[in-house]
């Protein structure tokens, strides 16, 4: 039965408005498994979609010829031995505070494959890259919602890489109410191409919490009571109840003040704002430390494909790019520097706040770039090394794993894998590897295939 067979107090357009808050707030009742202690209660994971390069960040080789090192010089970090790139001088103060794992490989150097292998931990193939649950949605189905969240929450969930345009975050086959809650709206231009400014901050517009014209608390607590009235009809039929509990669960979201202070950034001092970065990469990073704060449980900052920046990371350099050298690009606000400066306010106002040690902070991306910059004065996809790293909730901080070659186009070490990187992030979430989960047809899958957790990393 429609929504307007009941009432004109709830109509269509505003089913269409909650449709976002709702599907992030299913009230399923999370899975019951049996797991091992948890080191971290909450995760931030800080995906840096579109493959940043690791030679001009955190594995230089100033060794090499100038067509693999580039121009940026190397500076000392807080681990004897360890250098990383100019641009990187606030994460080279704090690397004794993470593991910086040096050889990241993805298997393959397609975006989509990659991207959606890191984001599901699982070998996924080209017909698999929407079907597949991300680790958020996991941990959502695991978890359930936590202090007014729910239970996985993208900021600002916008990216759909292409062409065309795909969604990769997603609840796969456990169901849709298992993909992350935005907190953005929808981008200017699904494929990322258009260029404004340099340095932009952006206003996080929370399309999704905000309140809309003449709709104040009073009105929608009226609109909940009457929701619920129909709950006793819905529930009759099984889609219709996963519905109502759905509309419950995003009434008590806007109304919860607890939540909608947190995605304040208003609240912040400047000096605080200044800190992180007054640019869209610092702001995402500091309203990932106020959900966390408020109790929300998985995280991400989705970083990396931008409406006025473009795939700021796939640096190709190509002419409808628009892109400058990779070496100065990585000098932009908007690139390493900004996210060097972003990261590192976030682990230190983590640690300060006595955060840290129960947050798992994952630094994520899908590849590294490859080691010889190309004529356009770029570097193309390299799926073969790369470099992240892990911080906080359980992580043996101050070490470096791993590394590559002279070139840095190959691990010299064993490689950390898609599947080894989510088994490391669900053992500090005290979950069991071997545990099955349920999917939308009621069909037993496993948690993780393939896998193991990363030798040394946690403590």
């Amino acid at each position: 039965m429609p929504l307007s067979a009941f009432s004109p107090l709830f109509t269509r357009r505003d089913a269409i408005r909650f449709g976002a808050v709702s599907a992030a707030m299913s009230a399923v009742a999370p899975a019951t498994i049996a797991c091992p202690p948890a080191k971290a209660k909450s995760v931030i994971f800080l995906w840096m979609a579109g493959g940043l390069t690791h030679i001009d960040s955190f594995d230089p080789k100033p060794d090499a010829p100038e067509e693999i090192r580039g121009t940026l010089k190397t500076i000392p970090t807080k681990l004897s031995g360890i250098r990383f790139t100019e641009v990187m001088p606030n994460l080279a103060r704090l690397n004794d505070k993470f593991t910086l794992l040096r050889t990241y490989a993805s298997g393959s150097d397609d975006h989509l494959i990659s991207q959606a292998r890191q984001l599901s931990g699982r070998r996924t193939n080209a017909q698999q890259i929407n079907t597949e649950p991300n680790i958020g949605a996991v941990m959502s189905k695991l978890r359930g919602p936590r202090a007014g969240f729910p239970g996985y929450i993208a900021v600002p969930g916008t990216t759909k890489p292409g062409p065309p345009p795909n969604s990769l975050f997603v609840g796969g086959w456990l169901g849709d109410q298992y993909a992350p809650f935005g907190t953005g709206g929808r981008p200017k231009n699904d494929d990322f191409t258009a260029f404004v400014k340099e340095d932009a901050e952006e206003e996080f517009n929370q399309q999704s919490l905000r309140q809309f014209a003449g709709l104040d608390d009073g009105r929608l607590t009226d609109r909940r009571l009457l929701r619920e009235s129909f709950d006793t009809r819905l529930r009759k039929l099984d889609a219709a109840a996963a519905t109502g509990d759905q509309y419950r669960g995003a009434f008590d979201m806007l109304l919860s003040p607890a939540v909608r202070q947190s995605l304040d950034l208003g609240k912040e001092p400047d000096r605080v704002r200044e800190r992180y970065g007054k640019t869209k990469i610092g702001a995402r990073c500091l309203l990932a430390r106020r959900l966390v704060e408020a109790g929300a449980g998985f995280v991400m900052v989705d970083y990396g494909y931008d409406p006025e920046y473009g795939n700021l990371w796939d640096n190709h350099n190509a002419a409808s790019q628009n892109f400058p050298p990779i070496c100065e690009m990585a000098k932009r606000p908007y690139h390493l520097a900004g996210t060097d400066r972003a990261a590192a306010a976030l682990l230190d106002d983590l640690h300060t706040r006595g955060l840290l040690d129960s947050t798992l902070v994952c630094f994520l991306t899908e590849f590294g770039r490859t080691p010889k910059i190309n004529k356009e004065a770029g570097r193309d996809h390299w799926g073969t090394a790369g470099s992240i790293f892990l911080a906080g909730g359980g992580v043996k901080a101050g070490q470096v794993l791993g590394a590559t070659d002279a070139r840095g186009a190959y691990p010299i070490a064993p490689e950390c894998t898609p599947w080894s990187v989510a088994a490391t992030i669900y053992e500090a979430l005290g979950v069991d590897l071997q545990s099955v989960l349920t999917d939308r047809e009621g069909r037993h899958v496993p948690l993780l295939p393939e896998g193991k957790p990363i030798p040394g990393v946690l403590a």
